[in-house]
């Protein structure tokens, strides 16, 4: 039985066992005319029309053909069930034939209880337990799955503790969205405190502030430096006590025992995917060469300029094909406007800082209820038979 059972189950039988294929059918079936949505098996979202998530993989109409019938309800298993579980799908579509589509039996199982369950610690560690040497492009097969020890506890405690995780998934889809909703407000707030083209001042401005805004280039209000090389070698993957914190183009790479760079800066990425991406650095750190550490002058407030970085999205000046760059003469060159009182942009900053803080504290609660639920997931649902 599990670590913890909803009262009205505590005096109920054991759950019993039963495998894979007790429970769910192998569905192949291929009657269609083409014109259902194709899906995308993803850990994320699990199966979902390729059209709703950024997917780009193109198929032709010939292929499509072969392509397999998925009803809702369905399970998937996909390339990379041995990592995260096998995927449940909301929407009737098409996949790939590649693909294994499970179907339960009977009404004894109930869907919403195996599509948590299936994304378990205990069924990834069982449904590894004897595909060794299983890497990407191999698939796990219906007899593979077959041949797994299932939980299978009455319909009703199976509903019930559906229901209590989908519930949780709910109520962390509304901090989502609420932490999405912060982040769109912080873009709207970001345009209406920095000049638009064309314009010298702002669209809202504090009280007691007025003037335009004076123009400059990046050269004329901080003074920009390339990282220092720092090999593969030196940097370790965790932090310890004598190591401090080591930042490339694409943020945090990990620790260092050596440090070049003492105080708060921010950070511009100059090569790769991320080129132009802004870091916050404060502190002992070492840059490497991969990031243009970035001076204010005395005039200049630091955090508002970390973001007129940001808002100045600098990847738009990077130049190169197979790998963008930017180099520093060319951030020398970038123009901005700023306002003269420093004391205007500790306000704007202020403004900014807080709401990252919102952002931060918003992530924090995410965290924490996912935590709660992978906790929770452990204690509701037992180990496998083969791990008593």
């Amino acid at each position: 039985m599990p670590e913890l059972r909803f009262p009205e189950f505590r005096t109920s039988p054991f759950w019993n066992w039963l495998k894979g294929d007790d429970l769910f059918d192998q569905i192949a079936n291929r009657s269609h005319n083409s014109d259902l949505p194709i899906l995308a098996i993803t850990q994320e979202y699990g199966a979902i029309p390729r059209e709703l998530i950024d997917y780009h993989v193109s198929v032709t109409e010939k292929s499509v053909e072969s392509y397999k019938v998925v009803e809702v309800g369905d399970f998937i298993i996909s390339l990379r069930s041995f990592q995260g579980g096998i995927e449940f799908s909301k929407y009737k579509g098409l996949c790939s034939p590649a693909y294994v589509i499970l179907r339960k039996k009977s009404s004894a199982a109930v869907n919403d209880f195996f599509k948590h369950y299936f994304k378990t610690a205990q069924f990834i560690k069982e449904l590894n337990k004897n595909l060794e040497g299983l890497r990407d492009g191999k698939m796990i097969s219906y007899k593979q799955f077959s041949e797994l020890s299932l939980p299978k506890p009455s319909p009703a405690e199976q509903q019930k503790i559906a229901a209590c995780f989908s519930s949780l998934d709910e109520l962390i889809a509304a901090e989502v969205q609420k932490m999405e909703a912060l982040k769109v407000h912080k873009k709207g707030l970001m345009r209406a405190l920095f000049p638009v083209e064309g314009k010298t001042v702002p669209r809202v401005r504090f009280e007691g502030f007025a003037g335009e805004w004076e123009e400059r280039t990046l050269a004329q209000v901080c003074n920009l430096k390339a990282g220092k090389f720092v090999s593969a070698s030196e940097i370790m993957e965790e932090q310890t006590a004598n190591s401090f914190p080591c930042y490339g183009g694409n943020g945090l790479r990990g620790f260092t025992r050596s440090y070049n760079h003492s105080g708060t800066y921010s950070l511009i990425g100059r090569q790769g995917a991320l080129c132009g991406n802004v870091t916050f650095a404060t502190g002992n750190f070492h840059a490497t060469e991969h990031a243009v550490v970035v001076y204010p002058y005395d005039n200049i407030d630091t955090n508002w300029l970390y973001f007129v970085l940001v808002h100045l999205n600098l990847n738009q000046y990077a130049t190169g094909q197979a790998q963008p760059g930017l180099s520093v003469d060319s951030l020398n060159q970038v123009e901005l406007f700023v306002p003269p009182n420093k004391v205007e942009q500790q306000k704007i900053a202020a403004s900014l800082s807080s709401l990252d803080e919102t952002i931060a504290m918003q992530t924090q609660t995410i965290e924490s209820l996912k935590l709660y639920k992978k906790g929770l997931m452990q204690s509701l649902f037992p180990e496998t038979n083969s791990e008593k």
